[in-house]
Formats: C-alpha cells, sequence, structure tokens
C-alpha cells in the first residue's frame, strides 16, 4: 500500500536562502522547472540578442565617423580645387615660378593634309 504522504510546513524562505539557491529544492519550484528553464532560456536568448545590437550600433557608429571624415576630406578637396582653378591665384603662381603671363592668347593652327600616297586617278 502507499504510503500517505504527511503535510510538512515549509521553512520560511529568507534572503540567505535565495542567496545561496536554497529555493530551487522546494517542492513548488521542483514541479515546474521546466518552465523555470524556458524563462531561463528566454533571458540568455535576450541578453544575447542585446549584445548582437549593441555591437552593431557601435560599428554604425564608427561608419558615421568615417563617412564625416571623408565628407570633410572631399569639401577641403573641392575647395583646394576651386582656388587653384582661380587665374588670380595662377598669375600668383606663375610669378612666384618666374612666369609671364601671355599678353596675347596664343592662335590655333590648323594643318590641312593632302593626299601623300602618290597615287593619281
Amino acid at each position: 500500500m502507499a504510503k500517505k504522504q504527511t503535510y510538512r510546513p515549509q521553512k520560511k524562505l529568507t534572503f540567505i536562502d535565495i542567496i545561496k539557491g536554497n529555493f530551487l529544492n522546494r517542492d513548488e519550484v521542483k514541479i515546474h522547472y521546466r518552465y523555470f528553464l524556458l524563462v531561463f532560456l528566454l533571458l540568455m536568448i535576450m541578453i544575447y540578442s542585446n549584445h548582437l545590437v549593441s555591437k552593431k550600433i557601435e560599428l554604425v557608429n564608427e561608419l558615421k565617423e568615417q563617412t564625416e571624415e571623408y565628407k570633410s576630406r572631399n569639401a577641403y578637396a573641392q575647395s583646394r580645387l576651386i582656388k587653384v582653378k582661380l587665374e588670380s591665384e595662377l598669375g600668383k603662381e606663375m610669378v612666384e615660378d618666374s612666369l609671364l603671363s601671355l599678353e596675347n592668347h596664343p592662335h590655333k593652327l590648323l594643318i590641312k593634309l593632302d593626299s601623300t600616297d602618290g597615287s593619281t586617278q
């Protein structure tokens, strides 16, 4: 015959029992251990996904900083190009190199070539 389970009053749960993990040995917890494992697994998945998201955010911030750096370099290069293209700046550089600017613009020469193969038709 099966032994009838007698009622034993549970010991009161204290803070030290929680810290030591003794609450996991209680009968109420042993019955529902599958649900506790599911909750633990879901918490671990959530923590890991948050970790991955924070890594992606760091990568995006780093790429944004690089983009800003390249934009500023491009703006600086364009401003220098515009400065070099200015005729007054070219004149200053020519004076520094001891070159004189032309008073008259050069003429374009057009050379017309005749057929030189020597065959007559």
